[in-house]
């Protein structure tokens, strides 16, 4: 008897000694930053992050001489099928959080342990748009043409892909008339979130970043005037 009450006591010290290392992290690597000298100076390339509160997307422009989203990233796959949009939003994420939790209200305990372990799949979630107005929740960069094919590269190796063509996910779970699922490479996690792929997007494009962010504010935060 002792010893199972020693046994789940080293486990619910060890517990909180994890969650306390995770939040002292949480806080303290996302203040430290990676390539915090990059200028706009020259660059010429649009391109947002985008945050709703909680999570972020990076967007780029639809098509441009270097790149064109729109053969893989159809505007078909949308409901609106609006091929007037100029503007492409990427977000990778959890895919049982994207197509089974439409609100905080039906989030599950399976879905949300299995998106914290890293057990589930992933996807990534596009939105077209006209445009954007930059904001404290939209922050707009400008870079050149080799840090947006970096960019280009990054985002594109994050789909699973068949023959060269992203994988649509066939759901109704969509957000608007704008978006569409996709296949993605990778797990979700503690360690790896939505918000840490796009920081980790910004990293491989040589752009301001932190060292290590699970949260929006800690990309965010690298971008206040």
């Amino acid at each position: 008897m002792r010893k199972t009450a020693k046994f789940f006591l080293k486990l619910i010290l060890g517990f909180i000694g994890f969650l306390l290392i995770y939040i002292l992290s949480a806080f303290l690597l996302p203040k430290i930053p990676v390539n915090s000298d990059v200028t706009a100076d020259g660059k010429t390339i649009q391109v947002y992050i985008l945050s709703n509160g909680v999570h972020t997307d990076i967007v780029l422009p639809v098509k441009n001489d270097l790149y064109d989203w729109s053969q893989k990233v159809k505007f078909e796959n949308t409901i609106a099928k609006d091929s007037t949009a100029q503007l492409v939003a990427f977000g990778w994420g959890d895919k049982g959080f994207y197509l089974e939790t439409p609100t905080w209200d039906d989030l599950k305990f399976s879905t949300a342990f299995k998106a914290a372990s890293g057990l589930s799949t992933s996807a990534i979630h596009t939105t077209f748009y006209k445009s954007l107005k930059e904001n404290a929740q939209c922050k707009r960069l400008l870079i050149s043409e080799s840090e947006y094919m970096k960019l280009v590269g990054f985002i594109t190796n994050s789909f699973k892909q068949d023959s060269d063509n992203f994988l649509k996910i066939e759901t109704d779970a969509v957000y608007g008339k704008n978006d569409a699922f996709y296949e993605a490479k990778g797990s979700y996690s503690l360690f790896h979130t939505c918000n840490t792929w796009t920081n980790n997007a910004l990293k491989a494009a040589d752009q301001k970043a932190a060292l290590w962010t699970p949260t929006d504010i800690g990309i965010l935060n690298h971008y206040t005037k």
